[in-house]
């Protein structure tokens, strides 16, 4: 018999929901809600012809942040501490079964990351060690799928699919040159060695990354799972180190209740997850194991709490960030149903601290992001319907001054609408001239934010790292990269309040001389692109330390450090351009369609005058029609507003008052699974 999940409707199927997948269910549910919201806005806008290319880039900008974020958990520990159990309990209990290898002794040979692409079919993707040899960082080999080795996974079949997912622990002997060539042997530092056999060898993992595609509903949402090796693995990939890692949204550090803090223990959490920046839980796993026949529960309990306060105070971390837990024990309660056992192995306490504190932040961090955009739209439209009527008031007051002339004051009225459309048009002029300016600003103010100034900064960076013995000054040297990467953004800054000062000014002429109605928006902030690269900084410079030296001294190890961090550094940098281009962007778009509407009001204006000279009675006619009009925008004005109000209203409350629903699974036997993922880009 197949594992079947609870029944939604039966309370203790509510009472085994997983805390966190709620969490995670919840918010995908209001980022879907807003997605829905800002599609409605989208298509009325386009309709009515209140958009245009700048409007049009920041939706599509914003459907894309709201439908592809991912929330990434990283789990790390030592071997034999219980990790790749506790993915198990936590997200993966509802199959009723082991998905990640669980066994005593090291399973987790290399890192391996689940995620859900629907492009692509259940799937494990590996890479093999020796592309550690090439120099080349995950981030550029996951633009070559050749370069990895597919396994297709049968989700509808639990021995297949467990048989399939033991790949990732295989190893290889190597000789001792290959293991220090690969990064697993270290002459200065033997006693970290790992241990040789009778020929000399030594024991590595066969992959350097593990991408698992699978077909549950946690990673449908965007859950990323980042189950990451031992101290030696960690410190011998600068991209787990320096990117993976410290870009994690949570990081959960897995101890052993029986065993406390190592020294290993505390040189991972020392030498790889002490940063601000890392969000971190605590875990002390297999309390079950303190368990003993001949002491009473009260004294087991103490025995927990005062290895939790001892771990705490080890790690410099508050007590109230460790949680003892029993990752075996759990699992077997949620896959047997038992709610006693599985408040007894203490996990639901994990789980309702990762579902507390990371979606909140999630959520703030994209109703700021949704609630700035609908500001902006809403201030577009109204600068457009606002000059829409101002135009339509202009024409109907032109008409009534009509009634009861001349057709020889028509006439005049029609030379006047050509001399008007003349004078207009010698604006064009000047707005080439404006155009001229800003364009030459641009250029000057993208110029220190290109990647190729950022790959001379970097290049200039990585020769003084050569230049000294044993690459000692390669924090000094790094420190210096990044004030003077930190320069460039300050000068991209200032360019931008320039572009904006010469933009002001012209619009300010331009409304004057030719009635536009030109407002600018509020200038790219870059200021927030330095606190990036603060963070980055203070990521990395951890290991450009003395401890670091020998092994930045490797230059294939060096040269996938700066290609690491050259592409760390470049979404930071083009992020920071392409936002600065889409407010210019913005400006150039309100002015062209600003234009478009002055002629085409001059062409109607012309056209209705014609008709009114034609026939008399055209002119009470088209009053009437301008009237409807007035009438039409002052409808779309407020149907655009309630239709924002409410993609704001969405953004700040959401499904917060409605119930979540519940998370399980019954991956089918027979039937083929909805296709699943990985993450590589295909050429």
């Amino acid at each position: 018999m197949g594992y079947h999940p609870p029944d939604s409707r039966d309370p203790g199927a509510i009472a085994m929901t997983h805390s966190f997948a709620s969490s995670l269910d919840a918010l995908s549910g209001w980022r879907r809600s807003l997605v829905s919201r800002l599609d409605e806005v989208g298509r009325f806008l386009v309709d009515h012809d209140l958009s245009d290319g700048a409007v049009q880039a920041q939706l599509d900008s914003l459907r894309e942040q709201l439908g592809q974020q991912k929330l990434v958990v990283a789990f790390v520990a030592e071997f034999s501490r219980g990790k790749s159990e506790l993915i198990n309990a936590i997200f993966f209990a509802d199959t009723g079964r082991r998905i990640l290898p669980a066994t005593p002794g090291r399973t987790t040979m290399c890192p391996v990351e689940l995620a859900w692409d629907a492009d692509e079919p259940p799937s494990l993707s590996l890479l093999p060690i020796e592309t550690r040899l090439t120099g080349q960082s995950l981030g550029e080999l996951r633009t070559l799928p050749k370069a990895w080795k597919l396994v297709r996974l049968d989700v509808g079949n639990p021995e297949k699919l467990a048989e399939s997912l033991r790949e990732v622990m295989r190893t290889s002997w190597v000789t001792r040159d290959q293991a220090r060539e690969l990064g697993f042997w270290n002459d200065e530092v033997p006693e970290e060695n790992p241990p040789l056999d009778d020929a000399g060898r030594v024991e590595v993992p066969a992959w350097r990354h593990a991408l698992i595609n699978y077909p549950h509903p946690l990673l449908k949402q965007g859950l990323v799972v980042l189950d990451t090796p031992g101290l030696n693995a960690i410190g011998a990939e600068p991209e787990l180190t320096l990117s993976l890692l410290p870009t994690a949204h949570a990081t959960v550090f897995i101890l052993g209740a029986d065993t406390g803090v190592t020294k290993s223990d505390l040189a991972i959490w020392r030498d790889h997850l002490s940063g601000d920046a890392l969000s971190r839980f605590v875990v002390l796993n297999k309390i079950d194991a303190m368990i003993d026949p001949l002491a009473t529960a009260e004294q087991v309990r103490e025995q927990i709490e005062r290895q939790c306060s001892e771990t705490a105070r080890t790690l410099g971390v508050p007590a109230t960030r460790v949680y003892p837990l029993s990752a075996r024990q759990a699992l077997a309660a949620r896959v047997e149903g038992d709610d006693a056992a599985l408040a007894q192995s203490r996990l639901p306490a994990l789980e309702t601290a990762l579902g507390e504190e990371l979606m909140p932040q999630r959520r703030a961090l994209l109703e700021r992001v949704v609630l700035d955009a609908a500001q902006q739209i809403e201030s577009h439209v109204a600068r457009r319907l606002n000059d829409n009527r101002r135009q339509l008031a202009e024409q109907t007051l032109e008409l009534r001054g009509l009634r009861g002339k001349s057709g020889a004051k028509l006439q005049m009225m029609l030379q006047r609408v050509d001399a008007e459309t003349a004078e207009f048009e010698a604006c064009t002029t000047k707005l080439q001239a404006m155009r001229v300016v800003h364009s030459r600003m641009l250029k000057d103010a993208m110029v220190g934010l290109s990647s190729d100034r950022l790959r001379e900064e970097v290049s200039a960076m990585q020769q003084q790292m050569a230049a000294s013995l044993l690459n000692l000054g390669a924090k000094k040297s790094f420190v210096a990269l990044c004030q003077r990467l930190r320069a460039l953004l300050a000068a991209g800054q200032k360019h931008s309040l320039e572009i904006r000062q010469m933009l002001e000014a012209s619009f300010t002429k331009l409304n004057a001389e030719f009635g536009f109605g030109l407002v600018l928006n509020p200038g790219p902030d870059l200021d927030r692109f330095s606190a990036e690269l603060d963070l980055i900084e203070k990521s990395y410079v951890q290991y450009l330390g003395l401890t670091q030296a020998l092994r930045l001294s490797q230059p294939k190890f060096m040269e996938q450090f700066r290609r690491m961090l050259m592409s760390k550094l470049r979404v930071v940098f083009e992020s920071a351009s392409a936002e600065l281009e889409m407010w210019n962007k913005s400006a150039s778009a309100q002015v062209d369609a600003q234009l478009r509407e002055r002629r085409r009001n001059f062409r109607r204006r012309r056209e209705s005058l014609e008709r009114i000279q034609a026939a008399a009675s055209e002119l009470e006619t088209r009053l009437a029609e301008l009237d409807a009009q007035d009438q039409r925008l002052q409808g779309f004005h407020g149907r655009c507003i309630e239709l924002i109000d409410a993609l704001r209203q969405q953004a700040r409350t959401g499904t917060r008052g409605e119930a979540a629903s519940l998370i399980s699974i019954d991956l089918p036997l027979d039937d083929s699974p909805t296709p699943l993922p990985l993450r590589l880009v295909k050429g």
